[in-house]
């Protein structure tokens, strides 16, 4: 992941989701509270899983576990704000990717906050890691990005 003082840009990123801040999100200080941006991570990841035919959260016999993520909080978000993520990926293995994700005000040039979401592919039975699917790794190629 880029250090903290390389800010991402559009151009960093392959996909972009809608993100929809809510009333709840605000804390105190009257902005989006720092453990929120972790599940605008989940919510763009698995969204495009889920949308793109690769995830069905009740039957799929192969999961993405999270064991991993970071963010880098650079300008504030509140609610009623309208977001978007950018998902890119810098790295896919064998049994694992790694997301790039930038959290930016709609249509905004740089990310108010960017960071990285980890998955390894389990059987969901067994709990143990398995080869991406290769559908899966197909549309995971797709948002390979230059930069690491």
């Amino acid at each position: 992941m880029p250090d903290r003082q390389t800010r991402l840009s559009r151009a960093d990123f392959r996909l972009f989701r809608p993100i929809a801040t809510r009333w709840m999100d605000n804390d105190v200080y009257g902005h989006v509270n720092n453990v929120v941006y972790y599940s605008y991570f989940d919510t763009a990841v698995n969204g495009f899983l889920v949308e793109a035919g690769l995830l069905d959260i009740v039957r799929s016999p192969v999961v993405g576990y999270v064991v991993e993520t970071a963010c880098t909080f650079i300008s504030p978000i509140a609610f009623p704000d309208a977001l978007e993520a950018g998902l890119a990926v810098p790295e896919l293995g064998q049994s694992s990717v790694t997301y790039r994700i930038g959290i930016f005000k709609a249509g905004a040039e740089r990310a108010a906050a960017q960071g990285r979401f980890v998955h390894v592919y389990v059987d969901r039975a067994t709990e143990r890691p398995v080869a991406i699917p290769e559908p899966t790794r197909r549309a995971l190629e797709a948002l390979r990005s230059v930069r690491a």
